[in-house]
């Protein structure tokens, strides 16, 4: 299939003047933040708030700017907020880190990632009000990095996907339960990644996604197949095919904005789904003695404001926002609200053909009243 996009474009922010801060977190990793910026802002009668886009497990900041549609930032541009930044985390596949078998957790995220973005984010915005949108694994690190206090300040969160409490389908606890240990032992892999059908013929990789490909009858994109045995259950799993663009389901496309993985995130994932909720992968590690056992445990301390978001068709994380909101609703009544999105699955309330017209205006809202 022709690679009608090319990665890591900026097509889709042209009218912003953009810049790259790199930093490095205390564990030394190199990350990046890029800051979108509208030609003029402030503008008369816009805020002075920030907006920090942050990405889940797979991604980047890639799929914020997106060009085959009116993307998040744009919209948030068009909207008033002129100043957007996006985080390139270690989970960004615009870095080497998933595929180099370090056996990083969410723990060091939280520790290291989100504390040293914030750091240099301050650094350049001063005292101005942050508000963070987050999705999937870059939502779960930034809550785990909120609320143990690693990080403060924050005006608003909006959460998509999941949240504290984690939950999966059943098959999904399976793949969690069995896949690393079959994938790093088995199969010598230690990591997942939608290119796998591009491999040499007969190659491990090669096997795995023509196998993969099998189960998975509803469209002819291997990437796409890769996608939902990766995340979640379904056919697909990680959103809902009406809802995207023909040229962003495509191969490359489809590649190119959720990579490869690796797997030894899923088993603090599995042990989070175990607990019901966000927990510390191993108490006893002395790196990460400053963070809390239990994420949840202080949660009526935190006054971040956050809308839980989710599709009602989510394969990846069910209803973990849902419950999520419940919970924390019990920990600070009226403080954290609720959007359910009828026809949207995991990942495609953010990088959807038509998220401008039902996804965006909620976010949009739940930015100006904080």
């Amino acid at each position: 299939m022709e690679h009608r996009i090319p990665r890591f474009t900026l097509d889709g922010v042209r009218e912003a003047e953009v810049s790259v801060h790199p930093f490095a977190t205390e564990d030394e990793l190199g990350l990046t933040l890029t800051r979108f910026r509208r030609a003029g802002f402030p503008a008369v009668g816009s805020p002075d708030d920030v907006v920090l886009l942050v990405h889940g497990l797979t991604s980047s900041s890639d799929m914020f700017i997106m060009p085959e549609h009116v993307n998040l930032v744009r919209f948030l541009h068009d909207s008033g907020f002129g100043d957007v930044w996006a985080l390139d985390f270690r989970m960004s596949n615009r870095f080497p880190y998933n595929v180099e078998t370090r056996r990083h957790t969410l723990d060091d995220i939280a520790q290291y990632d989100h504390p040293a973005a914030l750091r240099e984010l301050r650094r350049h915005v001063g005292a101005r009000r942050i508000h963070v949108v987050a999705h999937c694994l870059g939502s779960v690190s930034f809550h785990m990095s909120l609320f143990s206090g690693a990080v403060d300040g924050i005006a608003s969160l909006v959460a998509n996907s999941v949240g504290l409490t984690p939950r999966v389908s059943r098959w999904a606890r399976l793949k969690l339960a069995a896949g690393p240990a079959l994938l790093e032992y088995g199969t010598g892999l230690p990591y997942l990644d939608p290119r796998f059908r591009d491999a040499p013929p007969l190659t491990r990789r090669w096997l795995l996604a023509r196998a993969v490909s099998l189960f998975h009858p509803e469209c002819g994109e291997a990437a796409c197949h890769m996608q939902s045995f990766m995340w979640g259950s379904g056919r697909p799993a990680m959103y809902r095919h009406g809802n995207l663009r023909p040229e962003t389901h495509v191969h490359e496309r489809l590649a190119d904005l959720n990579g490869a993985c690796d797997v030894n995130y899923y088993r603090h994932v599995r042990k989070m789904v175990a607990a019901g909720r966000v927990v510390k992968f191993d108490p006893g590690e002395p790196r990460h003695a400053a963070l809390p056992d239990d994420y949840l445990a202080n949660a009526a301390d935190v006054g971040t404001p956050i809308l839980y978001m989710t599709g009602d068709r989510n394969d990846v994380f069910t209803d973990s926002n849902i419950f999520c909101h419940e919970v924390m609703w019990k920990a600070a009544p009226g403080l954290h609200e609720l959007r359910v999105l009828p026809g949207y699955g995991h990942i495609d309330p953010l990088i959807g053909k038509d998220a401008h017209l039902d996804v965006f205006p909620h976010i949009l809202d739940f930015l100006k009243r904080h």
